[in-house]
């Protein structure tokens, strides 16, 4: 599940985020639409927290409508 709480504090001191392979992580911006991060991911929120994702690829809300924020659940698709 894609919004688990992460207990692992995070290490600023690795670099880059990089993928097994040691490859830097590839995120694509879209026009009007979600970042897309290749994953696993662990996103650190305004408030402290930290959630998680172990699929391959994730989709993070830009706009800030989604009912699942920090994913993308294609709200923004709607009209404001």
């Amino acid at each position: 599940m894609p919004n688990d709480p992460c207990d692992a504090a995070a290490d600023d001191s690795a670099g880059p985020a990089q993928d097994a392979a040691g490859r830097a992580r590839r995120i694509s911006m879209q026009r009007r639409g979600p970042l897309l991060v290749e994953g696993p991911v662990e996103i650190e929120l305004e408030d402290g927290s930290t959630v998680r994702s172990d699929r391959f690829r994730v989709a993070l809300c830009t706009c800030r409508r989604s009912r699942r924020y920090p994913w993308c659940d294609t709200s923004h698709r709607r009209k404001a």
